[in-house]
């Protein structure tokens, strides 16, 4: 056989993969798992797409088109209160190409990253894909940072820490005096932040806190959005970091050779999307909410002890009742009540006895899984 590299035989195998082939072979199978918005794209932006399309489709410039840059400039400044630059600000392929990029840029092999967990799925194998170290840092009962225990972690090899706020998969947001106690450490350390904030418009009542708007953290944090939850354009696959001016290069460098520059269609789209305003914003968070608050107390009445999510759009489930092992749990609603969920295991060391459940669908397929899953575990 062929050498594979360590790096790809190494990284873990994935439930999500597999979700994916047995929902698509299985149409009857509801599915609560991945976190793809039930909205369509705004009809306004994917028309002012459609013109732009009559015309040309050239590649755009490597850090992304100016006049994009110069809106988000605008909004990180007016909403996060983040003082940046167009040339700070890359544009990428999603976030989580956003994210390779600056991983790539700051982490030698060996060296260290902390990662409060559960953590988002894709975060730990981008560390182990650049042949980084993840140092995990369990998150509270209340699904909030240990201060304390990431402290003992950093080491002359510690170089960053990741954060996601609002959180996946736990819903939880990050208080401003826990934001200001990670900016403490990563001053007083020498550490990069990276800063995933893909959710941070999808909230229900608490403000989002962008830990790069706090004194002395331009040197520090990379800003890390998305068009993808925020303006339901997933699979137009657009995101962006706000890096710190001497990271802003070479970032840019890497995403030269990991995707040359982000889709010239969707920057335009994205442009349109932000130039519109928050108002579609706002009419998805409101039913979010109305959904949130219908499958907690759903899941809560099935002793499946779940908390309110604060933002992002998933239901952090807890299994202990029921079952010991997250995987075979979210195997046996599969088979037997035909709704498809991700194992807390997909989200680190720490996600064990958790199941997520987004819901980003509509309201008729959330009450319909709740209705079979009920069935099931009675």
């Amino acid at each position: 056989m062929l050498h594979i590299s360590e790096r790809e035989v190494d990284l873990p195998k994935v439930i999500a993969g597999d979700l994916a082939n047995i929902l698509q072979k299985n149409k009857d199978i509801i599915s609560l798992s991945f976190g793809e918005p039930d909205f369509k794209t705004q009809k306004e932006v994917v028309n002012y797409g459609k013109k732009f399309l009559d015309k040309s489709n050239r590649y755009a410039h490597d850090k992304g088109l100016l006049k994009l840059r110069e809106v988000i400039t605008k909004k990180l400044k007016k909403d996060n209160q983040i003082n940046t630059n167009p040339e700070n600000i890359i544009l990428t392929s999603g976030s989580q190409n956003a994210i390779f990029c600056s991983l790539l840029s700051i982490l030698d092999p060996g060296k260290k990253i902390i990662v409060p967990s559960p953590a988002y799925l894709g975060h730990i194998p981008a560390i182990e894909l650049v042949n980084g170290s993840v140092e995990y840092a369990e998150l509270d009962e209340d699904f909030n940072l240990d201060i304390e225990n990431m402290k003992k972690l950093i080491d002359s090899e510690t170089k960053a820490i990741m954060i996601n706020t609002p959180n996946n998969p736990t819903g939880k947001m990050y208080s401003k005096k826990l934001i200001e106690e990670v900016a403490d450490l990563a001053v007083e350390n020498n550490l990069y932040v990276i800063s995933d904030e893909a959710y941070e418009k999808i909230t229900y009542g608490n403000k989002h806190v962008s830990i790069g708007s706090l004194n002395g953290m331009e040197k520090y944090s990379l800003t890390v959005q998305s068009f993808s939850k925020t303006y339901s354009m997933c699979g137009f696959r657009l995101g962006y970091v706000n890096a710190p001016k001497e990271l802003a290069e070479p970032i840019t460098k890497t995403f030269r050779y990991v995707g040359i520059a982000a889709p010239t269609i969707s920057q335009i789209m994205g442009y349109e999307a932000m130039r519109l305003g928050d108002k579609y914003i706002g009419k998805i968070c409101k039913e979010y909410d109305r959904r949130r608050k219908f499958i907690v107390k759903r899941l809560n009445g099935m002793n499946l002890t779940t908390r309110m999510p604060e933002g992002a759009f998933y239901a952090f489930a807890n299994i202990s009742s029921y079952s010991k092992e997250s995987v075979d749990f979210t195997k046996m609603l599969i088979k037997k009540a035909r709704v498809a969920v991700i194992p807390g295991t997909e989200f680190g060391k720490f996600g064990e006895n958790y199941v997520r459940l987004s819901f980003a669908t509509s309201m008729n397929l959330i009450e319909k899984a709740m209705n079979r899953i009920e069935k099931v575990l009675k």
